[in-house]
């Protein structure tokens, strides 16, 4: 089969800039299971809080953008911070007040965010999803960058400003965690507890922080979707995009960066798994086997480089100041 070099340019200039928007969601999203589990709080109530997060953005666009325009996304993006902190603090008062495990509440969150957005369609809009939203985030390209030759149109003309972000949020954290008193207390929360409470630092305190700041992040995760990726609500708006976060998180070791990386990786997977069959109709491959790559990629990456990665000592252990 002979090279074709146009095709290639072309193929990356829908690659690339595809897989910074469907990177964006899962990295942020990251970041916040970063802040929980540090805090010693495993959160895999992500995905509910995406879910909520997702539709509080859209009913809030739907509902302002006649009146506000695009002054509606802010609004949408601060609410959905707003659902998404509301929900981890569901997570937080049972496995910090109430001791309760921290995986079972954590399924329960993701039924609850997905069940109750769910329902509230189906009272809003009489079906499982929501209307197409009107306003959104419009991609931009880089001035004199984007015109550089073959590298200018593939990395510089398509770029949505979550990503910019996104960025600054994992920069931002890197900075707070391993810079600030702040990070030190959480960090020293999520390994040894008992040491931070004789210390003064109050374990409890953290941990909420922690897992508020979480379910912020996850709002705005999953409202980054609707905002990039779908035009509005529905039960497959999300789908597991919340789990891919997680696994990002473990991917790329509790680290900032290590995230950056391991969500970059995932989202260039599920890129794969949904411009394949539109680039490559002729490849007469069902559509399952794309839609599921993104998740087998995951596995794959977990079985083989999971075993070197080590989490908090603390994650998932509940604390009992009784017993230090």
């Amino acid at each position: 089969m002979q090279f074709d070099f146009g095709t290639f340019q072309q193929l990356l200039v829908i690659l690339i800039p595809t897989t910074l928007a469907v990177s964006a969601p899962i990295i942020i999203t990251a970041i916040g299971g970063l802040y929980s589990e540090r805090s010693g709080v495993v959160n895999i109530g992500l995905e509910g809080m995406m879910v909520i997060g997702a539709f509080t953005c859209a009913l809030t666009i739907l509902g302002l953008e006649k009146s506000l325009g695009i002054w509606a996304v802010v609004i949408a993006l601060v609410l959905s911070a707003i659902a998404g902190a509301i929900l981890a603090l569901f997570h937080a008062f049972a496995s910090i007040s109430m001791r309760a495990n921290q995986i079972i509440s954590g399924t329960a969150i993701n039924i609850m965010g997905l069940a109750g957005a769910l329902y509230a369609c189906r009272v809003l809009f009489n079906s499982k999803e929501t209307e197409a939203i009107g306003v959104s985030v419009t991609k931009f390209g880089v001035p004199f960058l984007k015109d550089i030759p073959f590298i200018g149109p593939i990395l510089f003309d398509s770029w949505y400003p979550t990503m910019f972000i996104v960025i600054g949020v994992v920069l931002f954290t890197w900075y707070l965690l391993y810079y600030r008193p702040f990070g030190y207390h959480l960090r020293a929360c999520g390994e040894h507890p008992g040491a931070a409470d004789s210390m003064g630092i109050n374990v409890t305190k953290m941990r909420y922080i922690g897992v508020i700041i979480s379910g912020v992040l996850a709002g705005l995760g999953g409202a980054l979707v609707v905002l990039t990726i779908s035009t509005k609500f529905s039960e497959l708006t999300i789908a597991g995009m919340g789990f891919l976060a997680l696994a990002a998180l473990v991917f790329g070791k509790w680290n900032p960066f290590g995230v950056l990386g391991a969500g970059l990786f995932f989202g260039l997977t599920k890129t794969l798994g949904i411009i394949f069959p539109v680039v490559f109709p002729d490849l007469n491959i069902p559509n399952v086997v794309f839609q599921i790559f993104p998740y087998v990629m995951t596995i794959l990456a977990l079985v083989l480089f999971s075993r070197k990665s080590a989490g908090p000592k603390a994650a998932g252990v509940v604390y009992d100041k009784g017993s230090r």
